[in-house]
């Protein structure tokens, strides 16, 4: 499977964003990108909550976000995946943070929304509180392309190693982690942390991010991912916007399984986690 990360320095407008989006997808086509990844915060990255709100989107619906996927997706003939956008929730105070995945004929295949919610003080005074704008999810989410599992995550969940190989436990081969990681903490964990979570689940990690700065005095550590399951890197983007590309050997997964058979190994007496999260297949 040949895929794509593509790495965004997002705004506080939508309509410049997606047309940035519809540039860097066209050149991961031409690089023979089946499946294309976009970062957490694709669409917006703005300056207030009250404005995250605004351009919140149903994901059944007709916005300008799910509507420019949709379309992409279909005129491309690939698997899109938007990383992060905001999805209404019954709370209109706090939109969901929810990635979605779009089918070749532009239809929705599968949503996940964030279920670990960045709320923080980082060591140079940066303070971050996701939750204050955004609703939790309460699902794990597992979808099937090309028949191949993928697990779909959301950049800060991958500090829970545990929802990882939940995923794993449902088929996952490939897990997404769209991000907008902050500069202070990527330079120092971003690497470190795809890799854990390739070479313990030996699955393949799909990391688009954003970079750069961005409003509220945001600035992203970009260097968007794409992880075997050896944690070898295979391919990354450099500074700036761009996209990355490289093809997934699914047989050569299936000999690093044979050759270290650790997901076999696995002692039962650590497997009880506390509230296990549902589950959804598609």
């Amino acid at each position: 499977m040949r895929v794509a990360v593509v790495q965004l320095n997002s705004q506080a407008d939508v309509a410049k964003n997606l047309a940035q989006v519809e540039a860097l997808v066209g050149r991961a086509v031409e690089q023979g990108a089946e499946l294309v990844t976009l970062p957490e915060n694709f669409a917006f990255m703005g300056e207030r909550d009250e404005d995250k709100r605004a351009v919140a989107e149903e994901l059944s619906g007709d916005g300008p976000i799910i509507r420019t996927l949709a379309r992409l997706a279909r005129e491309r003939g690939i698997f899109l995946l938007g990383g992060g956008m905001p999805e209404r929730s019954a709370d209109p105070d706090r939109p969901y943070n929810t990635s979605v995945l779009l089918a070749p004929n532009g239809a929705l295949l599968a949503s996940y929304r964030k279920v670990h919610l960045f709320d923080v003080d980082l060591p140079d005074g940066t303070q971050l509180r996701e939750s204050a704008g955004c609703a939790p999810g309460d699902e794990t989410c597992v979808v099937a392309v090309r028949e191949r599992m993928i697990g779909m995550t959301i950049c800060y969940d991958v500090r829970f190693p545990e929802l990882y190989r939940r995923l794993v436990d449902a088929g996952a081969l490939v897990v997404t982690v769209p991000a907008a990681f902050t500069l202070t903490t990527g330079k120092d964990h971003w690497r470190a942390l795809l890799r854990a979570r390739a070479i313990e689940n030996q699955v393949f990690v799909l990391a688009p991010a954003q970079t750069g700065k961005h409003p509220r005095g945001r600035q992203t550590y970009g260097k968007s991912l794409i992880v075997d399951p050896w944690g070898d890197v295979l391919a990354q983007c450099g500074e700036g916007e761009g996209v990355a590309v490289a093809t997934l050997d699914f047989d050569y997964q299936k000999r690093v399984r044979a050759a270290l058979p650790s997901l076999a190994h696995r002692v039962g007496l650590f497997d009880q986690a506390p509230a296990a999260l549902p589950k959804r297949h598609r």
